[in-house]
């Protein structure tokens, strides 16, 4: 078997090693791929149907975004998760996002603030939870409430400030996708979204940086308090 040979037929190398990559990156970050799990090359060839090449390229791109590690002589593993890293991020990612929020604030022009209260609208309208009666996540939900979050510091005029805020969202993403099924029960989130939004509005920059600061900590607060349940909030794999 050649195990290059990609099974997707005419699809250029370059275009498999991109699709391989975001399909892997959303497994990871929606926790179908555990923290912690080894990537065997051969589960990894059969399930996302690619050869070593493409497969390789996409770890090694996923390992520089922190979101793999690479173990000489072990291969591949998820990126553990910990109470540490949870803390950094979630600190820095409102330091970061209460900067870009304000500068959006200052920014605002009616163009902005319509396309922010048509993303509330759309996420507010969206059911958390494919199943009243059970957790299910809503892909559709998910994926407002990215475009939601993204648009309220659309405005402040700097791509790389945005990148890095990107950055940042995903790797808590992973984080928020172990414990969404706790905090379905105990959150308001549609309330917080709703409390960001007019005070982003009415051009209080502190009361919405204060509220998205808020929105992000209660987050890490639940998160955190399954992780101490496990074995020290750490699933680094055996050295």
């Amino acid at each position: 078997m050649n195990v290059d040979a990609p099974n997707k037929g005419l699809e250029s190398p370059a275009t498999l090693a991109t699709s391989i990559y975001e399909r892997l990156k959303a497994d990871i970050l929606s926790a179908r791929l555990e923290p912690g799990r080894k990537l065997q090359l051969r589960f990894l060839m059969e399930h996302y149907e690619a050869g070593q090449t493409p497969l390789r390229e996409a770890l090694n791109r996923l390992t520089t975004e922190d979101l793999v590690i690479g173990k000489e002589q072990r291969g591949f593993f998820v990126k553990p998760i910990s109470l540490d890293e949870l803390g950094e991020l979630t600190k820095t990612r409102c330091w970061v996002e209460g900067l870009a929020l304000r500068e959006s604030i200052a920014n605002a022009d009616p163009a902005w603030e319509e396309a922010l209260i048509v993303a509330h609208h759309r996420l507010d309208r969206a059911p958390r939870s494919l199943n009243p009666e059970r957790f299910e996540s809503n892909p559709e939900w998910e994926r407002l409430h990215k475009a939601f979050h993204a648009i309220l510091i659309s405005g402040c005029q700097s791509r790389p400030l945005i990148g890095f805020c990107e950055q940042l969202a995903d790797r808590l993403g992973r984080y928020r996708a172990l414990s969404s099924r706790k905090a379905f029960r105990v959150r308001k989130v549609s309330q917080e979204h709703a409390d960001i939004v007019k005070a982003v509005l009415d051009r209080d920059s502190e009361g919405a940086m204060r509220l998205l600061q808020r929105h992000y900590e209660q987050t890490a607060e639940i998160i955190r308090a399954d992780l101490e349940t496990t074995e020290g909030g750490d699933t680094t794999p055996p050295a």
